[in-house]
């Protein structure tokens, strides 16, 4: 549960449930934030905040909701508007589908569309207005690798990921000298269920490529830390990047 007179920093999560949002809830909790947890299954998230509450003393709140729904994504929106309290989104809630756009039904391309760019945009304008009021706040969009380059099996994924880095890019410049951050995360291949949810095991790909979840977690904070706009976990030369 969550207590109002907590005088925590609050972050929220969305895909907090596995994956890269359970990693960031772990650290975040570890940083002393309470939590505000946002994925579709209940039963994970309500084990995920009983155990970071009890282990780190943290205020835990989650909020069940499907986020390509429109009721769910509404009801996220309030919450996050209304909270005083909120230094950081993580907009890490996500779909991919790893297949050619011929062999993708118009529901699943529409269901990524929806997660990845609507989700991600009206979460994000949902937070914009109280941090710039505030004068602070970060904003982390999970893009992917995949915003720089497409796949046979990518064009839809692609091409909602390439939308999120260059949001984030435009918000950036627009929020310059407000005190409000955006940084932009560009995972490569990462050890998640996602791989078996887009129809591509990860044991499918060459050994040695695919990071594991908690260093992936780890590079994007370090790169938090130092103010970056981009971060590429998996790439340790950044001069490749400004190239």
């Amino acid at each position: 549960m969550t207590s109002a007179s907590s005088s925590r920093p609050l972050a929220a999560v969305t895909g907090a449930s596995s994956g890269i949002g359970a990693v960031y809830a772990e650290r975040l909790a570890e940083r002393g934030y309470d939590l505000l947890l946002i994925a579709r299954r209940a039963d994970r998230l309500d084990a995920l905040g009983k155990r970071l509450g009890l282990t780190h003393g943290i205020s835990v709140e989650p909020l069940v909701a499907d986020l390509t729904r429109p009721a769910d994504l509404h009801g996220a929106e309030s919450r996050l508007a209304r909270s005083d309290r909120l230094e950081l989104l993580v907009n890490n809630a996500g779909s991919a589908r790893l297949v050619s756009l011929a062999d993708t039904t118009p529901d699943e391309a529409e269901a990524m569309i929806a997660l990845n760019v609507t989700a991600l945009t009206r979460l994000t304008q949902a937070v914009l207005p109280g941090m710039r009021a505030r004068g602070r706040g970060q904003v982390v969009n999970i893009a992917s690798v995949l915003a720089l380059h497409a796949l046979p099996v990518s064009a839809v994924y692609s091409g909602t990921k390439a939308y999120v880095l260059n949001f984030s890019r435009g918000l950036q410049q627009e929020l310059e000298g407000s005190g409000v951050s955006v940084q932009v995360v560009l995972p490569a291949a990462t050890d998640t269920e996602i791989w078996d949810l887009a129809g591509l095991p990860a044991s499918n790909l060459p050994a040695g490529t695919v990071m594991p979840t908690g260093d992936l977690v780890h590079g994007a904070l370090a790169g938090l830390d130092r103010g970056e706009a981009v971060t590429l976990p998996s790439l340790p030369d950044a001069a490749l990047w400004e190239a």
